[in-house]
């Protein structure tokens, strides 16, 4: 490729607090997903800066996942991952995360930017990432870009950090939100609307694919005679909604006496209430129905979803959830919660059912008609397929690509 063709390809830094390292190989995969195919097609390197202050080993002694240490550097996929530190105090110290978080990574973009590999700096989640993303691109002379992931909905509510939202999102260069309701919530705080694009994740299918359901249930040591299977995958957490699941399996037990739950999943960053949905269970008498699997690396995260019937989450906030479409992509139809953009994943009744969030009555009869009626599952697979990575990478690109070559005629 001549010179000139190369300059038209953006060097992108992808800045992120949330990305998988060898101490946590299940977080932020979703950005990783998303990025690492967008580095198939433009240069990119990861900045993930990580929280710290001198009392959190402490900590972590009696919380034994809290805040894992992440190496200085890794390598994953021939992408080079940075992790600065930066100081950052739990509970009521968060609120200078952005501001902390600019100041411990700063010296490692300019690093970058010397180095001829700083051209667009692209944040993920508006607070604290994006807001420290658009101090530093003003202090760097770098555009910004933004994904809005979903967690700009509960931090709206909190005035501080939503006049942190909105300054981050007027700074900005460029915004991504991951599905059109988080979008339309972002104009309405005084996000810039044109400035907004809804590029929504996709799904691999070469990854995420049914195999026979049998195969399936023999290889998790299901019962040969086991009654339908309901599985949710996610962070054990509560805004997942596990519990909300559980508390409704004693009466769907009584109609469907063999009913598995799969509660796929393990602690996040966001917290780990394992310990609690264990109590309940024990305390619901469902030790022979629910199956907690702990985290299941996503290359073979088809194998539980096809073994089971129904993909179910009652989740309380969601942005885009990939997961979606990781269920159907194996065959599953799914029950979730109008929350976020739910609705727009699943999109039709072909697909599953939605119903409104803290309404147990109304997701218990969700449950109980998804599970009584007879899915064409070929239709839920085509749907998938129709949702994969290509578009959106496309989509993508094309707005990194015109955005570098905006900041070049202006200079």
């Amino acid at each position: 490729m001549n010179q000139s063709g190369e300059n038209r390809r953006p060097r992108l830094v992808v800045f992120s607090s949330l990305f998988p390292h060898a101490g946590a190989p299940g977080a932020g995969l979703f950005i990783r997903e998303r990025m690492f195919r967008v580095g198939r097609e433009l240069p990119i390197t990861v900045v993930s800066p990580r929280p710290w202050f001198p009392g959190q080993g402490l900590i972590r002694r009696l919380r034994p996942g809290y805040r894992t240490p992440a190496p200085v550097h890794e390598i994953q996929q021939g992408v080079e991952i940075y992790f600065p530190r930066f100081f950052a105090l739990p509970a009521i110290g968060r609120r200078f995360d952005g501001f902390f978080m600019a100041l411990g990574a700063r010296r490692t973009l300019r690093r970058l930017q010397r180095a001829g590999r700083l051209d667009i700096l692209d944040a993920h989640f508006t607070y604290p990432d994006g807001y420290a993303a658009t101090r530093l691109g003003h202090r760097l002379g770098v555009p910004v870009t933004i994904t809005l992931r979903g967690t700009e909905v509960p931090h709206a509510r909190r005035p501080a950090l939503r006049r942190r939202l909105v300054s981050a999102w007027r700074s900005a260069d460029k915004l991504f939100a991951v599905s059109r309701s988080l979008a339309d919530h972002a104009v309405a705080l005084g996000a810039p609307a044109e400035r907004i694009q809804v590029v929504g994740n996709g799904v691999d299918i070469e990854k995420f694919h049914p195999i026979p359901q049998a195969e399936a249930r023999r290889r998790l040591g299901l019962e040969e005679d086991a009654g339908p299977v309901l599985i949710s995958v996610g962070a054990l957490v509560e805004r997942k909604g596990f519990h909300r699941v559980i508390e409704l399996l004693p009466r769907l037990r009584e109609k469907w006496p063999g009913i598995r739950y799969l509660a796929v999943g393990g602690p996040s960053p966001e917290g780990d209430m394992s310990e609690e949905l264990r109590a309940q269970v024990e305390r619901l008498g469902l030790q022979d129905v629910v199956r907690f699997t702990g985290p299941v690396p996503p290359e073979e995260l088809h194998v539980p979803l096809s073994a089971a019937d129904l993909f179910v989450l009652a989740t309380r906030n969601e942005g885009w959830a990939n997961v979606f479409l990781e269920a159907m992509a194996c065959g599953l139809p799914v029950v979730t919660t109008d929350v976020g953009g739910n609705r727009e994943v699943v999109c039709n009744e072909q697909l599953g059912l939605v119903v409104p969030y803290g309404d147990a009555e109304a997701l218990h009869d969700a449950l109980a008609a998804a599970l009584e009626r007879d899915w064409d599952r070929r239709a839920i697979l085509e749907y998938a397929h129709a949702n994969s990575w290509d578009e959106r990478v496309a989509a993508l690109v094309e707005a990194f690509r015109a955005l570098h070559r905006r900041e070049e005629e202006r200079r």
